[in-house]
């Protein structure tokens, strides 16, 4: 399979900032995103919420719920593997990077906007959509 670059193109100027976001995906299952409630709450926007692989959306709220009673395991340890990242700038503080996740036989693309602030890196919305053919530029059947 050959990735289109138009999927992975990163201005070179925002490459130090994809590698910052890089170490914090995949969210919730990264030491470099957090490892604590107190962290996910920082990490997050007030009116954070997402849309999970499932098509499911999810609230901060939920999530954070959710993780209080049950820590989330780590990528590297369950050996997920991401690739293809890339990062476009959608504002002056406010970032898309993309990637594809790995969870063994599971693979799906993974969508996060993240904001610069005072405070530090924040979320505000992310979706993972599970790949049903290993291709790009192809029409459905």
């Amino acid at each position: 399979m050959q990735i289109n670059s138009v999927f992975t193109h990163t201005d070179p100027e925002l490459l130090p900032i994809l590698e910052e976001l890089r170490r914090r995906e995949p969210i919730f299952h990264s030491a470099g995103f957090g490892t604590s409630t107190a962290d996910y709450e920082r990490a997050t926007a007030a009116d954070y919420w997402e849309v999970g692989a499932s098509g499911r959306r999810y609230s901060r709220h939920f999530i954070l719920h959710s993780l209080s009673g049950k820590p989330p395991a780590f990528a590297d340890q369950l050996h997920w593997e991401t690739s293809d990242h890339a990062l476009r700038r959608l504002g002056p503080d406010t970032y898309l990077i993309t990637y594809s996740l790995r969870q063994n036989d599971r693979l799906t693309r993974r969508a996060t906007i993240w904001q610069s602030t005072t405070d530090g890196w924040q979320i505000l919305y992310h979706q993972g959509t599970v790949v049903s053919a290993d291709e790009n530029d192809v029409a459905p059947s």
